[in-house]
């Protein structure tokens, strides 16, 4: 049982980074050459890394760096300390590879809360349903279904320590279960899995003198995240790495005149999680044992690949977003995302364009994004995949309820 837990979690994976390249070790004799996964990265719980709104969706998954909303929660929480309301709140739906399966989906509900002009309480709670799935202990077997699912709950802490500047650490708890207990004959018994998490992360903004009668700015952003205890379903089982992550990034406004607003925002991606190595048997023959802690494994990501230095930019996957804002009321936005699909380090090689549109009413907000992968492949499992948000600002509403109550 062990082993279709374990081949579970790495499937998931790879549905997730959308295929594996195989390539060659350079700078081995002919003799000692391998082939290999590119050094693809797999992490336990990799649901944690899927872009959860649609407004981010939108800007190719771009959003350390873009202007706070309600979803920065998984984007970046030391957003929330230059949030102008009082409190809101978001949910997003998105339904989840439906070219490979019909029934699965990411719900993921946000908000946040102002407590005085410094401090901003943030939470989240991200649910990820995998469908349903027959376990099956051979071909004769009529099986059990279940209904797999993960799901993670977040709190944060932001504050601005300057006009410009504000720090934020998130709590992390992570569910995960991909078996709902079940046991095979023989095996061992499974159970869900379970683990905690930090984030850091740290945002800057600051306006800009421009000839022009309105304002410019420029925003940084970084966001180190999910770095926690390893992972397991089974007492027989090895642990797994929690995909932790650095995310950095930047992002530039242009105020053209009081009602139109561009803004082109860059993120920078990498998981601080060691890069296998290539053994021949219990030999090791390229790149570093990747079976250490959970922060040796961080510090060692940074040059454990068995490519090299070459291998290792391959590991950092870029996101490009262009948003266009009409009158604060409507949003229009596009982006690409990058992984490396490099003939001999290859990541995973995800590539695709987004596309976007945001309406914003009295209360409450409509976002709405578009996938469409870079390849041709008619049967590319992230293909026409859809993001829904409703933001919902009860600070605007309050003020209302007040207005009226005075005018009366």
């Amino acid at each position: 049982m062990s082993f279709w837990l374990k081949n579970i979690t790495v499937v998931f994976f790879l549905i997730l980074a959308s295929g594996k390249l195989l390539a060659q070790i350079p700078g081995h004799n002919a003799d000692d050459r391998l082939r290999y996964t590119g050094g693809s990265i797999s992490t336990a719980v990799p649901f944690l890394l899927i872009s959860p709104d649609a407004r981010a969706g939108a800007l190719g998954d771009a959003g350390v760096a873009s202007s706070p909303d309600i979803n920065s929660q998984h984007w970046n929480a030391a957003k929330y300390a230059f949030i102008d309301d009082q409190f809101g709140v978001s949910l997003t739906f998105s339904p989840w590879l439906r070219t490979l399966v019909p029934d699965m989906n990411l719900l993921y509900l946000a908000g946040y809360y102002r407590i005085d002009n410094d401090w901003v309480l943030g939470s989240s709670i991200r649910y990820f349903s995998l469908g349903k799935v027959v376990f099956r202990i051979d071909q004769d077997d009529p099986g059990t279904t279940y209904s797999p699912n993960e799901y993670a709950i977040d709190l944060s802490l932001s504050r601005k320590l300057s006009p410009n500047f504000s720090l934020a650490v998130a709590g992390r708890y992570i569910r995960s279960d991909l078996t709902m207990g079940y046991q095979g004959l023989g095996a061992s018994k499974s159970s869900a899995a379970n683990s905690g998490a930090v984030d850091i992360s740290m945002f800057y903004t600051r306006e800009i003198s421009t000839s022009n009668t309105e304002a410019s700015s420029f925003a940084l952003g970084m966001n180190i995240s999910n770095v926690g205890a390893k992972i397991s379903y089974s007492q027989n089982m090895e642990k797994d790495f929690l995909p932790a992550n650095l995310r950095l990034g930047g992002s530039y406004t242009v105020q053209v005149d009081q009602y139109n607003e561009f803004t082109g925002m860059i993120d920078f991606n990498k998981l601080l999680v060691p890069t296998p190595p290539v053994r021949r048997g219990d030999t090791i023959i390229a790149g570093m044992d990747d079976n250490v802690g959970v922060i040796q494994g961080i510090f060692q990501s940074f040059h454990d690949a068995p490519g090299g230095w070459r291998e290792e930019f391959h590991e950092v996957n870029i996101s490009v977003g262009v948003e266009y804002v009409y009158n604060k009321t409507f949003a229009f936005r596009g982006g690409y995302f990058h992984e490396s699909g490099h003939r001999d380090f290859g990541k995973g090689g995800r590539q695709f364009f987004t596309l976007g549109a945001g309406l914003r009413f009295n209360v409450f907000e409509v976002d709405f994004s578009y996938l469409m992968p870079r390849q041709s492949n008619p049967n590319n499992p992230l293909k026409n995949t859809l993001r829904f948000t409703l933001k919902f600002n009860f600070a605007e509403y309050m003020r209302r309820q007040n207005t009226q109550l005075n005018t009366n």
